[in-house]
């Protein structure tokens, strides 16, 4: 009993540190996005040569903050919700409640991760434009967010359901070794 116990306690550390990397991904992103759109600043009002690849950059960057956050978020589950009705249900209905999300927001990251991968298999062959690199490159981030909910949705609904056939309520608790 302590074994599964322990190796669920893994389970979630290994979350926390996916996480972390990718809130860690996200922010080198975007201290290099601060950092070009000084250089294009630099460049145009210094130089007199406005450099055109930052454009396509910062949207590339862009792509990556806002789909490794929200996979975070996911995570954290921190996303913007009304909770009033949740919060005024009975524990085992709003643990119900939460199970199903849980279940349906790991459905749409699978249904993100499969069109995804269908469209960074199209894109590949495209370049983005200043940058000369595929365009899926850009698309891989919906395809790594796709993943990443599937993974943080996918198992906290198995780790709230395991808690709730235990009679017990699942805290989603952040563990720091």
């Amino acid at each position: 009993m302590s074994h599964t116990g322990s190796l669920l306690d893994r389970l979630e550390l290994w979350l926390v540190w996916l996480k972390r990397a990718c809130v860690l991904a996200g922010s080198v992103a975007l201290v290099v996005l601060v950092a070009t759109f000084g250089w294009l600043v630099f460049g145009r009002y210094v130089l007199n040569q406005t450099p055109t690849w930052v454009e396509q950059l910062a949207l590339l960057l862009i792509c990556y903050i806002t789909f490794l956050g929200a996979a975070v978020g996911i995570h954290e589950e921190s996303h913007l919700g009304v909770t009033l009705v949740r919060d005024a249900l009975p524990p085992k209905v709003r643990q119900l409640l939460l199970l199903v999300t849980d279940f349906v927001l790991a459905v749409f990251g699978g249904v993100m991760l499969v069109a995804g991968l269908e469209l960074f298999n199209f894109g590949w062959s495209t370049l983005l434009p200043m940058l000369n690199i595929p365009e899926s490159i850009r698309t891989a981030a919906a395809v790594a967010c796709g993943g990443l909910m599937v993974v943080f949705a996918g198992t906290r609904f198995l780790l709230r359901g395991r808690s709730a056939l235990r009679g017990e309520i699942y805290e989603n608790k952040e563990k720091v070794s």
